[in-house]
């Protein structure tokens, strides 16, 4: 008898969890549309610190932590490369995914100029010898970061010929520049756009 009731006790405690275990899944694992996004993208990459996802930016204050302006700089020196490589190259499908349209139309203008006089832009990258953070912006759901560059290239245009018509094929040349890329925080694309460039 007293084994019976040591059973009917056990189903009613493992009802009870069940319930309560049905009850928390629905209550803590609804969604309700109104999460907020982690600012976890830098040029479509997440931000990791000892294999976990870490916010680089506190949303209520806009401030930065030292890991996001490390991450945020390795992905800026690439995405500056990229950009001034596949614009000398002429290639307009590398450039589109990095630049908003105001920008990538002038440089697509640009490349289609070249095209029609028969011009050839030449480019060695040698390197980015700094990239600091001059700015960083926070309005509304849009987040600025405005950055110093300073590079060396070896760069020159020519003509249908093939003589050269400005710059030096053979020197290094320092180039200072200053470019701003945004994101809308809320969008789900990851992507971040130079939204304007400064010499």
């Amino acid at each position: 008898m007293n084994n019976s009731f040591e059973y009917l006790d056990i189903i009613l405690l493992a009802i009870i969890a069940g319930f309560i275990i049905l009850r928390l899944r629905g209550i803590l694992g609804r969604r309700t549309g109104h999460e907020k996004k982690d600012f976890g993208d830098l040029f479509g990459k997440k931000v990791t610190q000892s294999g976990s996802e870490k916010k680089v930016v506190n949303l209520s204050t806009g401030k930065l932590d030292n890991v996001a302006k490390e991450q945020f700089i390795k992905s800026a020196k690439k995405a500056y490369e990229m950009i001034i490589t596949s614009f000398a190259e002429g290639d307009k499908k590398a450039l589109k995914p990095l630049l908003n349209k105001k920008i990538f139309q002038n440089f697509s203008d640009e490349i289609d100029h070249r095209k029609k006089e028969n011009l050839k832009s030449e480019l060695t990258f040698v390197g980015v010898k700094s990239a600091e953070i001059k700015n960083f912006e926070k309005k509304d759901n849009n987040y600025t970061f405005t950055v110093n560059f300073v590079s060396e290239i070896i760069t020159c245009k020519k003509d249908r010929n093939n003589n050269v018509i400005e710059g030096n094929p053979d020197i290094i040349k320092t180039v200072k520049d200053v470019w701003k890329f945004s994101k809308d925080m809320w969008s789900s694309n990851p992507n971040w756009y130079l939204v304007e460039t400064q010499v």
